[in-house]
Order: C-alpha cells, then structure tokens, then sequence
C-alpha cells in the first residue's frame, strides 16, 4: 500500500514539476515576445524621430540656401502692374519656345491656386504672381515620375500653381514676381529653394492678396 501511494505521490509530484517548467517556459516565452516587440516599438519610434529629425535639418538647409541668391535665378522687378482686359495668350514662333511671364500688365481677375492638368490663362496666373504665389510650369511630355516629384514639392504651399506650358523653353520653370528659374530635372535642389524663398516673398507687390475665389479649377 506505501508503495502504491509513493507511486501515485510521485506521479503527482512528476505532473506538478512538468506543469511548473511548461509554464516558467511559457512565461520566458511571453517576456522575449515582448522584449522584441518593446525593441521593434523603441526602434520605430527611433525611427520616426530620427526621420523627422532629418526632415527639419533638411528644411533648415533649404531655408538657408534660399536666403542667399540662388544660383541660375534672372530677375527683373521693374515690371508694370496694370490690370489689362483681353490679352492674348503668348505664343511661340513656329520651332520657338516660351518662357511664362513674370510680371507686367495682366488680366484684372487672379487664377486661383493649385494643381492643374491642363495649360492655365497665362495673364490671370500672372496676377496670382502679384499676390505673392510661385507659379511652377512644366513642359507636357514631361515624366510623369517628375510631375508627381513636382506635386509633392508644392504641396505645403498654399500660394503655389502647378500647371503644364506648351512650348516651354525648359523642363521645368519656376516663376514668382519678378524672378525665374529653369531647370532641368526635379532632383534639382534649387526647386525647393526657390520656393522657400519667394512663395509670399517680398518679390510680390501684393503679398497675401487673394489666391482663391478667382478663375480655374485646381484638381
């Protein structure tokens, strides 16, 4: 009878101790879980961090840059500001190309801001330069990897038009009041020094002027 009862205590004991290891086992299990998930966690949240980090000092660089001439800018600020019904849209002599407008005479109502897919009303985008808004053309067969380069580069401004130019003298031209720039690809740094600087730039003989509830329809 002790025997049997030592057997059974035993097997007890022998279930209790399997028991116990199964769960220190599984509570190791759930620590290393956790313990990966904790360094996965700590290491986006690092990530992000460093991400914005380097998003500011990129933008503080750009910010800089545009503080200082820009390289490859032409400027020219004596430029009439009368308000002209009826011009006609510039066009190119046959093999020519066009650069759009900086300033002078234009139409009396602005374009209002945005992206658009289609060539613009050239004078009423020239009234939105008087307000103070960088307007960004772009030659129509450009890539459209490079178009969407551009959309990103002018969407934290508001006082930005985007729109294609027939016959553009380069692939790309920047445009505020005043001030021009061509380049050649969206990989240029200068794109967003450019507008750094002259978005709602002193440039502008009306900066802050309306930049909606005029002409067009921004997609």
């Amino acid at each position: 009878m002790a025997k049997k009862n030592d057997t059974r205590d035993d097997r007890k004991a022998a279930i209790a101790n399997a028991k116990a290891e199964q769960d220190r086992r599984e509570r190791k299990r759930r620590l290393l879980t956790w313990g990966v998930v904790g360094v996965v966690i700590v290491g986006l949240v690092g990530g992000a961090g460093a991400i914005i980090v380097n998003a500011a000092q990129q933008k503080g660089t750009i910010e800089a840059a545009a503080a200082s001439p820009i390289p490859g800018v032409t400027e020219n600020l004596d430029q009439s500001t009368d308000h002209v019904t009826g011009l006609p849209e510039p066009t190119a002599t046959a093999g020519g190309t066009l650069l759009p407008p900086s300033g002078g005479e234009h139409d009396p109502t602005w374009l209002n801001c945005g992206v658009y897919t289609d060539p613009v009303p050239t004078y009423n985008a020239v009234h939105s330069l008087e307000h103070g808004a960088v307007w960004v053309t772009y030659s129509p067969d450009l890539d459209p990897s490079e178009i969407a380069d551009l959309k990103s580069d002018v969407a934290p401004y508001s006082y930005t038009i985007l729109s294609p130019f027939n016959d553009l003298a380069a692939p790309i031209v920047l445009t505020a009041w005043g001030e021009q720039l061509e380049v050649q690809d969206t990989s240029d740094i200068r794109i967003q020094e450019f507008l750094a600087k002259y978005v709602l730039g002193s440039q502008a003989p009306e900066p802050g002027g309306e930049c909606t509830g005029g002409v067009g329809q921004p997609s």
